[in-house]
């Protein structure tokens, strides 16, 4: 099943992707046993509400359904409004780690970015005007679906409740800064400003639940600008798989329905590429097979 937020009417709905339509979920929740649906505006509410599986098992009565709207003449949101928490594992990949001249990393490393830097599919990335050099990243990311804590690898993936397509954008010139106000910085790469500006973080186009994807560590991943390759490779290429990245970031940590984990991106960044940075005009597209595409135009301040 694929699930959306979508514009009509000016206001924000949740539906379900049918083929070329979506389906509002107004319409395909009226029946009486729907009920538990009834005033449900946020894809968020039936995460956080355990109601995903009661939505999947209605699945077959998506195709009875009358009415939707055209996939191409709609407008979407990100699959995910309001997380508790976005969290993004650096260094994830052999080639990234390749192309840097790196070591993988012998455990996760962890950094995280804010709903300020939620956006989706078409909304615009915007380049600050403290920033020359905004990167992308390809990603996959894992939709939390059941809230845990201490979560053991061998249940991890319960608590999934799907994926969609990522991008960390990235502004390389602030996260590698090396001198702030004339004096050495001592404390390491710059992570909050270097990964947490305004609207680097597209999601989407839609959020796949996770029985749609028989391996999520079998996936083809890539990203365009302007139409040109600059990002190709498969997820398989990740050092810790997502059940590993769940046990660790869930030890002392509750996870929550909504929470967002972006598990790395491949080689191919224009920081270790020598690639022209991201400017104003440019389109970045970032598409996982099994999954969809990600289009965003960038914008600059």
């Amino acid at each position: 099943m694929k699930l959306v937020h979508y514009t009509k009417d000016g206001a924000t709905r949740v539906g379900i992707v049918d083929k070329t339509r979506i389906v509002d979920l107004v319409e395909f929740t009226k029946e009486p046993d729907m009920s538990a649906f009834h005033g449900i505006t946020r894809l968020d509410e039936i995460l956080s509400q355990g109601l995903l599986e009661s939505l999947q098992r209605a699945a077959p009565r998506i195709a009875t359904t009358r009415g939707g709207v055209l996939i191409d003449s709609a407008t979407f949101k990100s699959p995910i409004l309001n997380p508790e928490k976005i969290l993004l594992v650096a260094r994830n990949y052999l080639s990234h780690n390749k192309e840097q001249d790196a070591k993988p990393a012998v455990e996760p490393y962890f950094f995280t970015k804010f709903r300020n830097a939620l956006i989706g599919p078409d909304e615009p990335i915007l380049i600050p005007r403290i920033s020359t050099k905004a990167d992308w990243e390809a990603e996959l990311a894992v939709i939390i679906g059941k809230p845990g804590r201490n979560i053991a690898r061998k249940n991890a993936m319960d608590h999934v409740a799907g994926y969609a397509v990522a991008n960390d954008v990235s502004f390389r010139d602030l996260q590698f800064s090396t001198r702030s106000h004339k004096a050495p910085v001592t404390l390491g790469n710059n992570w909050v400003k270097g990964k947490g500006l305004d609207s680097s973080f597209p999601l989407g186009p839609w959020l796949v639940t996770k029985d749609e994807i028989s391996n999520p560590h079998d996936l083809e991943i890539s990203l365009r600008v302007n139409g040109e390759i600059k990002q190709h490779s498969k997820t398989s290429d990740m050092i810790f798989t997502i059940d590993h990245l769940i046990e660790y970031v869930s030890a002392g940590m509750t996870l929550k329905p909504g929470d967002i984990i972006s598990t790395g991106t491949p080689e191919g960044v224009a920081a270790f590429t020598g690639a022209p940075f991201l400017k104003g005009g440019d389109i970045v597209e970032t598409t996982i097979n099994g999954i969809g595409t990600l289009r965003n135009p960038v914008r600059a301040e």
